[in-house]
């Protein structure tokens, strides 16, 4: 039986905070130590994000379904597989976690809790990337839930530990944690005006990713019937 709402949304609030606390604590810290060295601290970035992707959706995946980001929600409710009156409040629990998970993150390195964000992230090359990286990571959540359910922790961590080297954008790939993101003037800032296109460049790379994966692994009424044969 699927846990309350209530609490599927507390899981879901609660892993995208400790996701974006990661994600922007973890920019903090690898920026004091790295010395000016921005290729190590992306390093110290890239590691701690992925493995806490393990981990939160590991401990949190059969509580909520572990989305932690708004386009993977609405993808699962385009499939049927999140109603879609529950979609709107996965996204704000989501976005909600988020901006708590930034002024967590600030406040354990004595910073305001929320700052505007105005590192400059936007263009063609920049947008285009966070397509490239929202496809590629709907592409693997929804062929880790066709062939390998058990190792979708692992293809997730592993799949934005990558797209932070491959992809121009540094793979933001999460409109709740794009919008969090805005709200810090650290190493892993956006400019809060420059948010609104990557979250539109997201949401296409969702949907582009959902369709690959119709063509290569069927829709989700299929897939129940290979699993039943």
């Amino acid at each position: 039986m699927p846990h309350p709402l209530a609490r599927r949304l507390l899981a879901e609030a609660l892993g995208t905070a400790i996701l974006v606390a990661t994600v922007i604590g973890s920019g903090i810290m690898a920026e004091r130590l790295a010395g000016g060295n921005q290729a190590v601290a992306l390093l110290g970035n890239t590691i701690a994000t992925g493995a806490i992707l393990v981990v939160i959706i590991t401990i949190l995946g059969r509580i909520s379904g572990a989305h932690f980001n708004p386009a993977v929600s609405l993808v699962f409710a385009a499939r049927r597989e999140l109603p879609w009156r529950e979609c709107l409040p996965y996204i704000l629990a989501q976005c909600a976690g988020a901006i708590m998970g930034a002024a967590v993150a600030h406040l354990m390195f004595d910073l305001s809790a929320l700052l505007i964000g105005a590192t400059a992230r936007t263009g063609w090359p920049l947008w285009f990337a966070e397509v490239v990286a929202t496809f590629t990571l709907v592409l693997v959540i929804l062929g880790g839930q066709r062939h390998a359910p058990a190792a979708i922790p692992w293809l997730v961590g592993l799949t934005i530990t990558a797209a932070y080297w491959f992809t121009a954008s540094t793979s933001f790939a999460n409109p709740a944690v794009t919008l969090a993101r805005g709200f810090t003037t650290t190493f892993s800032g956006i400019a809060i005006n420059h948010v609104p296109g990557f979250v539109i460049a997201q949401l296409a790379g969702a949907a582009a990713g959902a369709l690959a994966s119709i063509l290569l692994f069927g829709n989700s009424r299929e897939a129940a019937q290979r699993n039943r044969s």
